[in-house]
Order: structure tokens, then C-alpha cells, then sequence
């Protein structure tokens, strides 16, 4: 073997490992990006769903999810103030009949709401909306069906995760 021969096959060799690692490197990248976003079991506690009564302070139709700032009254009186993730991200509302126009004009400030929440694992008062019904029991800017939740309704704080997951 000449060493023309031995340079041209290394050089072909290292093309094809830069060409190769290259590739790894970009499929790497792309699936980081999938594996970033978050899973509401990952930072909700969607083992204890719980609901309440509130009223709608902001509804804002963002993707990737639509998120709900809203107020509840302890039994004692007490207001709070929540902020939440509201449920599917808006191309699942569309197909479900709930477009931007239609999900602002249900959820306008001041509307009485009963929420299902699953509350942060991280407590406080952050959560994601399982699911939002009107006065009437019906499904507002959600396609989703019944949930069990247990009914917290003035309980100061809601359900809020104990730091050693209940044990």
C-alpha cells in the first residue's frame, strides 16, 4: 500500500466518523427537545385531584398550555389567589370545539367556575386544571369526560402534597 493510498482512506475513514458523529449529535439535539417539556405527573400531584368552587380572575389562551389565574374562599373567609396550568394546549381545545373566541368568552374575569385541580408537587398554590365545568355542570375549555375528585371546596390551601409523598 502506498502511502497515497493509506492517506486517501483515512481521510474517507475520518469523513465518515465526522459524518456519523455528526448525525448522532443531531438526533441527540432534536430528541432533547421533545424530552424537555415537562409532564404534568412530573410536577403535579395528579393522584389527589381535588375540586372547588373559584372565580376567574385571568384566563390567557397561550401554548404550549393556557393558563388560569383564579380566586377561592377558605371556610374562613379567606381569599386566595391561585395561578394554574389550564389543562390541554390550544390545538386540542380547537378540535374539541374550543377556540380562543369561544374559551375567552366562557372564561371572562369574574365568571364562577368549579375547577378540578391536581395541586404542584412542590405545594403553594400553583396547579394544573384537570378540568373547569360552568354553574350548569357543563365542560368548559376542556374535552374531557367525569374525574373523581375529592370535593375541597373552602378548605384553606385545597390538598396540598405532604413533602414525603403521603407516607
Amino acid at each position: 500500500m502506498t502511502s497515497k493510498t493509506v492517506s486517501l482512506r483515512l481521510f474517507f475513514m475520518r469523513n465518515h466518523l465526522t459524518k456519523s458523529f455528526g448525525l448522532v449529535a443531531g438526533l441527540l439535539l432534536a430528541s432533547a427537545s421533545v424530552w424537555a417539556h415537562h409532564g404534568t405527573a412530573t410536577s403535579y400531584d395528579t393522584k389527589h385531584v381535588w375540586s372547588t368552587w373559584a372565580t376567574v380572575v385571568e384566563y390567557r389562551y397561550l401554548n404550549p398550555h393556557p393558563s388560569l389565574a383564579f380566586d377561592r374562599t377558605d371556610k374562613n373567609g379567606n381569599v386566595e389567589h391561585w395561578e394554574s396550568e389550564a389543562g390541554n394546549n390550544p390545538s386540542q381545545l380547537a378540535r374539541a370545539g374550543w377556540t380562543k373566541s369561544r374559551s375567552m368568552a366562557a372564561l371572562k374575569p369574574g365568571t364562577r367556575v368549579k375547577l378540578y385541580l391536581a395541586t404542584g408537587l412542590a405545594g403553594g398554590r400553583t396547579a394544573v386544571v384537570v378540568k373547569m365545568e360552568n354553574e350548569n355542570g357543563e365542560s368548559i375549555a376542556s374535552d374531557k369526560g367525569a374525574v373523581e375528585a375529592v370535593d375541597m371546596d373552602g378548605v384553606p390551601g385545597g390538598y396540598q402534597p405532604k413533602p414525603d409523598g403521603g407516607k
